[in-house]
């Protein structure tokens, strides 16, 4: 079994983030990693500031970068849980983590319940729960029976919330699921009313349907959820700064908030800075080098972070360099940035 807990500061291996614990190793080791209960977090007065799930981006390296500015609940890229029960190789290339890496949360794109059951068990030791994604719009997603189609079968999602509770002997393990909504909005009130009595720790909802991509977000719609639930309830969409996270709180009540480019833009978003502070870039060059980040993954971080920072010019110049050396070299000369 090759899904894997860097162990922090090492080698790499193999173009992965960090030198690897496999998961065959001693399991009373593994437990004391985990001990956190997520939904802990969520106490009275309290908005959880969270970093998305994020293909290609949201890996251990930038999780251990945001965690350094606020940012108290993390989650991984979404994996496709039948290709991490069934492949060595997928648990070895999807799934990251450290001991300071905590508290984590492995998102799962499932539509078996024994399968994600599955893949929840082989994660549990490293992580402090898992969330199944019935949000994701993307056509294949769709296709393949994964993401927001979930949304239209709350039996299904109910199904794989049970079997993960009833498998999972960790009281503190949580299972949460994020969603976005439907046209007809007394349906998803109705799904996350089947969720939460199947025993959901929380729901992140993100305010847009499936077919809405760059429309606004209907944070009416999230307030309406987070009043018909005693579970907690996560806004997601469209919030790019730390006065964004509280407007949108005000707004729908939410018991936290979920972050995805706001927080690429701007890692520091949670600690209140407006733009990318240089310390933040400092950090991501001495973070990525350190877990061995390949290349492409390093630069389209900077790119993202330097967006508010540099000119046009610079951006034309500093977006075409094609190595790790060429870039430390440009942060170096531009601001005073080492490796």
């Amino acid at each position: 079994m090759m899904a894997k807990r860097a162990t922090g500061r090492g080698r790499t291996r193999r173009g992965c983030e960090g030198s690897l614990l496999y998961m065959s190793g001693d399991v009373a080791e593994r437990e004391r990693w985990s001990a956190t209960d997520p939904a802990g977090l969520f106490r009275a007065g309290h908005v959880v500031k969270m970093c998305a799930p994020m293909v290609r981006y949201s890996k251990l390296a930038f999780r251990t970068l945001v965690r350094r500015y606020g940012c108290e609940l993390c989650y991984t890229p979404m994996v496709v849980a039948a290709d991490f029960v069934r492949s060595a190789k997928a648990r070895d290339s999807e799934f990251t983590t450290n001991r300071g890496d905590n508290p984590l949360i492995v998102q799962f794109a499932a539509k078996e319940a024994q399968v994600l059951c599955d893949a929840a068990l082989l994660v549990c030791p490293f992580a402090d729960g898992i969330d199944l994604n019935c949000g994701c719009p993307q056509r294949w997603a769709m296709a393949e029976g994964y993401g927001a189609c979930l949304i239209n079968k709350p039996e299904l999602v109910q199904d794989m919330v049970r079997h993960v509770r009833n498998q999972i002997d960790n009281p503190g393990f949580s299972v949460s699921i994020k969603i976005r909504i439907h046209e007809d909005l007394k349906k998803t009130v109705d799904l996350c009313k089947k969720a939460e009595a199947t025993g959901v720790s929380w729901i992140t909802v993100h305010g847009r349907n499936i077919e809405e991509r760059h429309q606004p977000v209907h944070y009416d719609a999230i307030k309406v959820i987070k009043e018909s639930m005693h579970i907690p309830v996560v806004a997601n969409g469209d919030i790019r700064t730390l006065k964004d996270a509280e407007n949108v709180h005000h707004l729908t009540g939410a018991d936290g908030v979920m972050v995805a480019r706001g927080l690429l833009a701007n890692p520091a978003m949670f600690a209140g800075y407006e733009e990318t502070p240089l310390k933040c870039i400092q950090d991501w060059v001495d973070i990525a080098l350190e877990h061995g980040t390949p290349f492409t993954c390093f630069h389209h971080h900077l790119m993202y972070m330097m967006e508010r920072i540099t000119s046009k010019q610079e951006k034309k110049v500093f977006n075409i360099l094609s190595s790790t050396s060429a870039v430390l070299d440009y942060l170096g000369h531009h601001y005073g940035v080492c490796s």
